[in-house]
């Protein structure tokens, strides 16, 4: 649910009126809108953003791992908008130990890499991205190190914290 002041911001009240089920909530912070996408909707969202309204630029992307609790995985994306230098950030809420959502590399070539670094680092994966493959950690490594329950102790490359 979207607070009565965020719908008083231009943007957010575009996203409600070309599709108000898009959204399920958002924060409104330090002058900072963060909105939240729910999973199904956010490649129209980031389309719709960039075509309609100048956001042109994805700045970055990355996850938050809030393990214990569920939803477990925060996709975040940074949007930034030049012309008008207005900043937007965009959360996608995923649960479970496989989390999946759909790639925005379509909407923002850029994407590629920081999915890439997602997936690698967090095990999000982004259906339909051209080449979801590790980027940091070798090929053969098991696991995903900036998840929360990932083992430093030990396993076959596990960090030895002695």
């Amino acid at each position: 649910m979207i607070a009565e002041a965020l719908r008083e911001i231009p943007i957010v009240a575009a996203i409600e009126r070309w599709d108000s089920s898009a959204v399920s909530g958002g924060t409104l912070e330090h002058r900072e809108v963060a909105l939240e996408i729910r999973p199904g909707s956010i490649v129209a969202v980031c389309e719709f953003l960039k075509r309609e309204h100048g956001f042109e630029r994805l700045g970055g992307l990355t996850c938050v791992d809030w393990y214990p609790s569920e939803p477990r995985f925060q996709v975040v994306y940074l949007l930034h908008s030049i012309s008008r230098n207005e900043r937007l950030r965009l959360l996608v809420r995923l649960e479970g130990d496989a989390p999946v959502v759909e790639s925005v590399t379509g909407v923002w070539r850029s994407a590629n890499f920081y999915e890439r670094e997602v997936f690698d680092l967090f095990g999000v994966r982004f259906r339909n991205h051209p080449d979801l493959t590790r980027i940091m950690m070798p090929e053969d490594w098991e696991g995903h190190p900036l998840r929360k329950d990932y083992d430093l102790q030990g396993g076959r490359y596990g960090y030895r914290n002695q």
